[in-house]
């Protein structure tokens, strides 16, 4: 039996575009749910990973798949109804799953002939018996997974063409942020994988660079702290000689004892989310966490410095609370924290959060001609109708904010000091030239945006 399990593309999406910005190369991360998924496939099928960000197959050249299954993003749905189309007029049956498949459930039957919600892993194996006896159900619910029991990815399935590794420690996310999906489909519950399992899983990746994928590393509580701390003696005893990124949240950096294990371990750069400069805003999407304690961001963000570690600050503009001006006030603010990269990305509605049903109920949905428009989802479009902002001012917000952080003389002092502060500086400097290339293609991008919008707008009018 040969199964294909398919990552789609999206072309919209600037990162994935190597060719054109060969920095981006650091920016591709694994497909590791598929890799996952293909660890719990048993021997007598053959199992194939196709991640089309390194390059879209030329399919009908390749055997003929007994089975086909496909995960989607929301910004990959479109690629995905694509794919799925392709082998189902071979005769070949798709299975769809991923966060999208949960949220858009009705949307997705109409493209596949099975859909797998929630976190796949308790039901695939149920799933390749049915289709190896040709006879899938229309729906599995997977629900939550216990992480106790998911083997480790299948690293060898995608062995090339990547700077990055993958791998994931635990699940779940207790903030739950109104414009994140991520406890809608991983839930609330911090469940964390045994030690033991992950420094093995790690010995396996043959990648110097490992993306801890995990939505929030650490957790935040005291437990949780414990076991991230335990964790990291761990790989540091196992002497991998990998160095990694991943996420946390601003507590990282509350805990001496914390980062130097993570520095010790192989941690190089941590990705935080202020999201915004302003109090105001933090309430405004939920993000209590950041307000605790009275926290000076410029302290927290120098104290994980201090121990070798580079720091991503992610923002969102787009907020309520956001007027004309914004996009510099975010670039100020994080030059003022001292981040070593600014990730800004548009406030965007997804389906499954909080902010989809408010945006939703007020009538804030501007892209909503579905499945088409889910290719714009990909947090780097205004897709919604902004409170303060125009679509032409806050594009221009963006790109205010990126072109003011990522200017030459920002990213040779920011590089200077890590230099000085030896803290990977040759990281730092790929990835800052990786963010200014990308804010060409920004300009490129936001100006197709528009013309399609102008020509969706004009047929609107005819008819």
């Amino acid at each position: 039996m040969r199964l294909y399990l398919i990552n789609p593309s999206n072309p919209l999406v600037s990162i994935v575009r190597v060719r054109e910005n060969r920095w981006n190369r650091y920016r591709v991360w694994k497909p590791l749910s598929l890799m996952v998924l293909a660890g719990l496939t048993p021997v007598e099928w053959e199992v194939s990973i196709v991640d089309e960000n390194l390059g879209v197959p030329d399919y009908p050249s390749m055997p003929l798949p007994d089975l086909v299954g496909i995960t989607a993003f929301t910004s990959q749905a479109n690629r995905a109804y694509e794919v799925a189309s392709h082998f189902r007029r071979l005769g070949v049956p798709v299975v769809m799953g991923g966060i999208h498949a949960t949220m858009c459930i009705d949307e997705v039957m109409e493209h596949v002939d099975s859909v797998v919600t929630g976190e796949g892993e308790g039901i695939w194996t149920q799933v390749l018996e049915d289709a190896r006896h040709g006879c899938l159900k229309r729906r599995y619910d997977g629900g939550l997974a216990e992480i106790s029991d998911i083997p480790a990815a299948r690293h060898d399935l995608l062995a090339t063409g990547y700077a990055f590794g993958a791998i994931q420690t635990t699940r779940g996310c207790p903030l739950n942020c109104s414009f994140c999906s991520v406890t809608a489909f991983n839930g609330a519950h911090y469940r964390m994988r045994s030690i033991g399992d992950v420094v093995r899983e790690f010995q396996s990746i043959h990648e110097k660079h490992v993306l801890v994928v995990d939505d929030n590393l650490i957790g935040t509580r005291p437990e949780h702290i414990a076991r991230a701390k335990e964790m990291f003696r761990s790989i540091a005893q196992a002497n991998l000689k990998k160095k990694w990124v991943a996420q946390a949240t601003i507590n990282f950096a509350d805990d001496e004892e914390l980062l130097a294990l993570a520095m010790k371990a192989g941690c190089r750069g941590i990705f935080i989310g202020f999201e915004s400069p302003a109090q105001e805003g933090l309430l405004e999407i939920g993000k209590k966490f950041n307000l605790l304690k009275g926290r000076d961001f410029r302290a927290s963000v120098r104290r994980i410095q201090r121990h070798g570690i580079l720091v991503v600050g992610s923002f969102i503009i787009g907020l309520d609370i956001d007027e004309p001006g914004i996009g510099k006030r975010i670039a100020k603010a994080a030059s003022q924290y001292g981040v070593d990269h600014l990730n800004a990305l548009f406030l965007t509605p997804l389906p499954g959060t909080r902010l989809w049903d408010q945006m939703k109920a007020e009538g804030r949905i501007a892209l909503d001609t579905f499945p088409e428009d889910w290719k714009y989802y990909t947090l780097t479009f205004p897709v919604a109708r902004y409170k303060n902002l125009s679509l032409d001012g806050i594009s221009n917000e963006m790109l205010s904010c990126d072109r003011t952080f990522y200017s030459m003389p920002r990213i040779l002092r920011r590089v200077w000091g890590n230099l000085w502060g030896r803290r990977q500086p040759l990281i730092s400097l790929v990835a800052n030239l990786s963010y200014r290339k990308n804010f060409q293609l920004s300009c490129k991008a936001y100006a197709a945006f528009k013309h399609y919008l102008g020509n969706r707008n004009d047929c609107v009018k005819k008819l």
